[in-house]
């Protein structure tokens, strides 16, 4: 913790167990996911990446730009749905 600090950045470094009672307690707060397991979790679901099927790395970095550029693009909020109108 003192090298976060040290380096001018806030922790957010909970043990699970007080996150968890923290929860359970105010139902209003959730537990939080770091951000990496998110990326993770959404990368994973490009199966193609999660097996890597691709032997080049060029290709294989490629699909990633694809896959991130999806995920981005999922996340801007639109009034009406391009694939289906």
């Amino acid at each position: 913790m003192e090298i976060i600090d040290s380096h001018g950045y806030i922790g957010h470094v909970v043990d699970r167990r007080k996150e968890a009672d923290v929860k359970r307690r105010d139902r209003t707060k959730k537990a939080r996911r770091w951000v990496v397991q998110v990326c993770h979790s959404w990368f994973n679901r490009f199966r193609k990446l999660l097996v890597r099927y691709e032997k080049p790395e060029r290709s294989f970095v490629a699909l990633n730009h694809i896959a991130a550029a999806i995920i981005a693009f999922r996340k801007v909020p639109l009034k009406f749905n391009i694939i289906y109108g």
